[in-house]
């Protein structure tokens, strides 16, 4: 539905063939979960305190659809010319829960030979506050190209 409903309504109101993607927490799962399985589509994503394996949430339960909404499963898979295009930022807090898993992300993405700016904000935690100042600080950096 995000395709086929909000990228192509998107893409004819700019005239932008490519999108962003953004978010907070869940949200930053949200973001990096489509563009990596659209990448043709996204040109940027920033996932701000995001949790990528979402196993931890499923008792158990594992089949091709928790595979393939599941980034650091399919992730190591995936041959698309376009993830290696695409501006990538991690960003999370020293102290926020889901440090680990963003460490792992971008050591996945550091073995396929994806750029990416993995951001850990030093004293920071998993709130929004933190959330506040990564964003405009990843907004500006895309408009100096640096992402």
């Amino acid at each position: 539905m995000i395709l086929e409903e909000v990228v192509s309504r998107a893409q004819k109101e700019t005239s932008h063939n490519k999108v962003i993607t953004a978010g907070c927490s869940f949200g930053g799962y949200q973001a990096i979960n489509f563009a990596f399985r659209h990448p043709e589509v996204v040109a940027h994503t920033f996932s701000m305190g995001g949790a990528f394996d979402i196993k931890m949430h499923l008792d158990g339960y594992y089949d091709d659809n928790v595979y393939f909404n599941n980034p650091p499963d399919y992730l190591p898979d995936l041959d698309n010319e376009h993830l290696f295009q695409m501006g990538i930022v991690l960003g999370v807090g020293e102290h926020d829960f889901c440090i680990a898993q963003n460490k792992r992300l971008s050591e996945i993405m550091t073995k396929k030979g994806m750029a990416h700016w993995l951001d850990i904000r030093p004293g920071a935690n998993h709130d929004w506050p933190v959330w506040r100042e990564m964003f405009p600080a990843y907004i500006e950096a895309l408009q100096t190209a640096k992402v």
